[in-house]
C-alpha cells in the first residue's frame, strides 16, 4: 500500500485548491513516480528551456466563426477531447496527431454545415461519430472510442436541453466569468467528472473542464464568453503528454518496472495507483516550477507552462524518444 494522504485534500471549497492539495498529497507518498528537485531547479534556471510564447488559437486546425458558433465548437470539441489511449488505432490525418485529427474533422463539419445542435448531440450515434471523424468501426478500439464520443455528446445534448434551453451560450454565461464555476457546471456531465481515488481519498484533476475555460478564452478574446477572471488559478491539464515531457526532461522519474510497462505499450488502468501518480506528480511538479520561476522574477502560471510543455511535446525529440503512458479513459 502507498502511504497515507493527509486530510488537507478536501479542506478547501475552491476546486483549484482541491486539485493542488490532492496532487501534492499523492506526490508526497508516491511509490512509482517522483519529482527530481535538482532537475526541477535546473529547469527553472534555464530560461530558454521554459520560454512561454503568448498563447494563440490555431485557426487552421480549429473552427472560428461568429461568437455563438465558436462557443458551440469549443464546447462540443472539449466534450470529446479525450481518447489518447485509443489514438494508436485512430485513422489520423497525414502529419497530424489524434487530437488534431478530431479537432480538424469537427471544424470541417462546422464550416460545411454549421454547429451540431443540442438535439443533434442528444441523438448522435457511434456510427455517425465515425462518419464525422473519418473512422472505421471495424477496429474494436475505434468502435469503443466512437461509442464513448457518442455517449459524451448525448450527455452534453441532454444537459444543454434540460438546463440551458439548448443554448451553448447560456451554459457559458451561467459561469458568470468564473472558470471555477464553469468546472462546477460541466461536472454535471459524468465524462467531465475527472476525480480519481487514491488510498480512499478523492484526487480531482478536472483536465477537460479546466481546458474548456482555457480554450474559450483563447478562441473568444475580447468577447464576454471568453472572459474568466480566475484563469490564473488553473492547474495544468493533466494528460499523458505533459508527464512524458517532464520525464524526458528529467523533472519526473519513473521506476524501472513502470518504464518497462510503458515501453511495452501496456495499457495502464484508469484510476490505478501508477496512473494517478503520473498525473498527480506532473501537476505538482509544474506547481513547483511555477514557484521556482516566480522566485526568479518570472510571472508565469501553471496554464502558461502547460501550453509550453504541451507544445514542446509535439517536437520530434519527445515523439520519437520512448513512449508515453497510455490509458483508455474519458478524461484525456
Amino acid at each position: 500500500m502507498a502511504g497515507t494522504i493527509g486530510s488537507d485534500v478536501s479542506g478547501s471549497s475552491n476546486v483549484f485548491d482541491r486539485i493542488r492539495a490532492g496532487c501534492r498529497a499523492v506526490a508526497e507518498v508516491s511509490r512509482s513516480v517522483w519529482i527530481d528537485e535538482e532537475a526541477l531547479v535546473r529547469c527553472a534556471e534555464s530560461q530558454s528551456a521554459l520560454l512561454v510564447a503568448p498563447p494563440r488559437y490555431d485557426e487552421e486546425a480549429h473552427f472560428l466563426g461568429r461568437p455563438d458558433d465558436t462557443v458551440a465548437y469549443v464546447v462540443t470539441l472539449d466534450a470529446v477531447n479525450f481518447g489518447s489511449g485509443y489514438f494508436p488505432h485512430l485513422a489520423k490525418r497525414p502529419g497530424h496527431s489524434g487530437y488534431f485529427t478530431v479537432a480538424m474533422a469537427l471544424a470541417d463539419r462546422f464550416r460545411r454545415r454549421g454547429p451540431l445542435t443540442a438535439g443533434d448531440l442528444t441523438r448522435i450515434t457511434a456510427g455517425e461519430c465515425a462518419e464525422l471523424f473519418g473512422q472505421s468501426l471495424r477496429d474494436a478500439a475505434v468502435r469503443e472510442l466512437m461509442g464513448l464520443f457518442a455517449h459524451a455528446w448525448n450527455d452534453l445534448g441532454r444537459d444543454l436541453t434540460e438546463r440551458f434551453h439548448g443554448s451553448f451560450l447560456q451554459l457559458v454565461e451561467a459561469a458568470g466569468g468564473s472558470a471555477e464555476h464553469l468546472v462546477e457546471i460541466v461536472d454535471a456531465q459524468p465524462f467531465f467528472r475527472d476525480v480519481a481515488t487514491y488510498n480512499g481519498r478523492d484526487v480531482p484533476f478536472y483536465k477537460r473542464a479546466q481546458i474548456l475555460a482555457s480554450d474559450l478564452a483563447l478562441a473568444l478574446r475580447g468577447e464576454p464568453w471568453g472572459r474568466f477572471r480566475d484563469l490564473d488559478r488553473l492547474t495544468i491539464f493533466a494528460d499523458n503528454l505533459v508527464p512524458h515531457v517532464l520525464r524526458i526532461d528529467g523533472v519526473l522519474g519513473f521506476d524501472s518496472s513502470l518504464v518497462a510497462r510503458i515501453e511495452r505499450e501496456e495499457l495502464l488502468d484508469a484510476g490505478s495507483r501508477e496512473e494517478v501518480e503520473i498525473r498527480a506528480c506532473a501537476v505538482h511538479a509544474v506547481e513547483r516550477l511555477v514557484e521556482e520561476l516566480r522566485a526568479r522574477g518570472r510571472a508565469v502560471t501553471a496554464r502558461d507552462l502547460d501550453l509550453c510543455l504541451w507544445t514542446r511535446g509535439q517536437a520530434p525529440r519527445y515523439k520519437a524518444h520512448a513512449h508515453r503512458h497510455r490509458t483508455r479513459c474519458v478524461f484525456y
